[in-house]
């Protein structure tokens, strides 16, 4: 991943025990991650607050959203996490998020749900949704 302060490319794990940061600058880097059936648990773990994309490939909004997704894990850099899940891919997660529609985002705190949004916004609703959520100004 290059970070979006210096430009350098950083490796960032999808489990770590801090918040990563690039080696050349220090900022705080986007931290985005896939997850399936096996690896939720541990990915979502961790102090920080997990926004958490319920999505699939075959879903016009999910794919719209997307870009918007990944622009506010660059925005949010070291106050959140981003776990994208394939709904085909993982379908137990799915399950026991109580996904019944996608895309469906979560924000997780301590693995607990805290806020859910089914169906797609536009930019600025879903940047102010995440803040809200996170407790944060907008970016």
């Amino acid at each position: 991943m290059a970070c979006p302060a210096c430009g350098r490319r950083n490796r960032v794990p999808p489990v770590a025990s801090g918040v990563p940061r690039c080696a050349a600058c220090h900022q705080p880097l986007p931290w985005l991650v896939e997850a399936d059936d096996t690896s939720f648990a541990a990915v979502t773990g961790g102090r920080l607050p997990v926004l958490v994309d319920v999505w699939a490939l075959w879903c016009g909004p999910c794919r719209a959203v997307g870009p918007a997704i990944e622009d506010l894990t660059t925005r949010f850099a070291g106050h959140m996490k981003t776990v994208k899940v394939n709904v085909d891919v993982a379908p137990t997660v799915a399950r026991s998020l109580g996904v019944r529609g996608v895309p469906t985002l979560l924000v997780l705190r301590d693995g607990v749900a805290i806020a859910r949004q089914v169906g797609a916004l536009p930019v600025a609703a879903l940047e102010r949704w995440v803040a809200e959520s996170l407790q944060l100004s907008p970016a």
